[in-house]
């Protein structure tokens, strides 16, 4: 294969290439890099390209594997990470100006998971400023590749659109309202939010610190497990993380699935494009051997998704004391309104939060349990991917509430998801659907993301 064609392949295909010896990890790596460079003024995915690093250490994993020494899971991959995870001796900006000069001193332990694993990380992908849902208005947005024009999903849209763009083979997200499974719905990605705890939160800038999760984004769903079985695992430096086994979350199995649908909270407030999308997406995996279940979601869900604001906004000022209010000027106007709302929330009105989360938690537990389901289906987002400046404009300091009603109480519950795409609209932007799965049921999840593919085949990539 020419490396004109490289780029076409997945994470899978690359890796099984380089640990053979097929291919080399220099090859590969120059290859994307050179795609960057010809796509990057369009796409506009990066904050950070490492390109003397990335083929340096694509050259010494090449040395490594003609010595004979083993290879993990990523070995000579190109991997983009979010531009809030710390890479040591670079700057995390976090799409900020107030922290433009920050320079890491370590890696985040998600960082060193990808390096163990033998992945060449290419660079640091764009995001919101702070993560939140707009870009700083001094730094250019990353552009939608199925379409410039159209929102390319909030804050790791970087990462969505390098991925979508064969500008990486994978990239890590950040999820705290929606931040994987927006980009990857938008761009036409699998894009895992895994159960919180399950990834070290260390070495990443918060936006809400018990709302974050860290996870892959990947043109399939062999791609993002893959990578979820690398950064997945107990982490002493992280406090919230859980001391779990982290199995082959890739391998495949033949056990039956079962799934829950609320029918009433899928479809409530979505366009007619995006119901049936979800509809047509259970009528094939029925005819797949899913079982289909209907379920009632626990009824806590509306006041999270109208108060996810107050959560995140608290936090997020927590995460920013070093910078604001003493350094406003460099903030952007979504942000700074976050943040001012997070000082002037009473801690009562949080504390009331935080027991609602528990409640909500507790019955979404209790919901899988008695309806022994893998997953329940529903949208990832209640309508296609608009105009990019419209979306940005909405995301006021509530977070824009309609929009979240499908990613921010399970933010709150802290169960995984997985979100999965189905093909193109009439317009030829990409269609998802999204699971969510039961605490620690990522397997179950893969194994969902399997037979969609199965339904729907791999999306085409966008024309650029």
């Amino acid at each position: 294969m020419s490396a004109s064609d490289l780029h076409q392949q997945t994470l899978a295909d690359i890796c099984r290439q380089t640990k053979s010896g097929a291919l080399s990890a220099e090859a590969v790596t120059a290859a994307t890099l050179q795609r960057i460079e010809a796509l990057e003024p369009v796409t506009r995915a990066y904050a950070l390209v490492l390109a003397e690093q990335a083929l340096t250490r694509a050259r010494e994993l090449d040395t490594a594997r003609q010595a004979g020494q083993a290879a993990g899971l990523l070995h000579g991959v190109p991997i983009a990470v979010k531009d809030l995870l710390d890479l040591q001796g670079q700057v995390t900006a976090s799409g900020t100006r107030v922290m433009a000069t920050k320079v890491a001193r370590a890696n985040a332990t998600l960082v060193n998971r990808l390096l163990a694993a033998g992945a060449v990380i290419v660079g640091k992908t764009q995001l919101t400023e702070g993560a939140f849902g707009a870009h700083h208005p001094d730094i250019p947005p990353p552009r939608n590749p199925y379409d410039i024009e159209k929102w390319p999903g909030v804050s790791s849209s970087g990462s969505g659109v390098a991925v979508a763009a064969r500008l990486a083979y994978g990239a890590i997200g950040s999820d705290t309202g929606g931040s994987i499974r927006f980009p990857s719905a938008s761009c036409g990605l699998v894009g895992i939010k895994p159960t919180y705890g399950r990834v070290s939160r260390h070495g990443g800038f918060p936006l809400a610190a018990s709302l974050d999760h860290f996870g892959p984004m990947a043109r399939c769903t062999e791609d993002a497990a893959r990578m979820l079985t690398v950064i997945a695992g107990v982490d002493a430096a992280d406090p919230s993380s859980l001391d779990e086994p982290v199995p082959n979350f890739a391998a495949r199995a033949d056990t039956p699935l079962r799934l829950g649908v609320d029918w009433h909270y899928a479809e409530y407030g979505v366009s007619s494009t995006v119901t049936e999308n979800v509809r047509g997406v259970v009528k094939n995996l029925q005819r797949l051997g899913v079982e289909v279940v209907e379920v009632r979601l626990p009824r806590e869900h509306r006041t999270l998704i109208e108060d996810w604001g107050l959560t995140c906004s608290v936090e997020c000022a927590a995460a920013h004391t070093d910078y604001f209010p003493a350094q406003r000027g460099l903030y952007g106007p979504a942000l700074t309104a976050l943040l001012d709302l997070g000082l002037r929330t009473a801690q009562a009105t949080y504390d009331d939060l935080e027991e609602l989360r528990r409640v909500f938690a507790t019955a979404l537990d209790d919901l899988f349990t008695t309806a022994g389901i893998d997953g329940l289906v529903m949208p990832a987002m209640p309508l296609q991917p608009q105009p990019a400046a419209v979306m940005e404009a909405g995301f006021d300091d509530s977070g824009f509430a309609p929009f979240i009603s499908f990613t921010a109480p399970f933010n709150y519950s802290g169960h995984p998801s997985i979100t999965l795409p189905t093909g193109l609209d009439p317009e030829g932007m990409p269609l998802s659907v999204q699971f969510i799965g039961p605490r620690l049921g990522e397997s179950g999840l893969v194994q969902l993301g399997y037979q969609v593919e199965a339904a729907y085949g791999l999306l085409p990539p966008p024309e650029l």
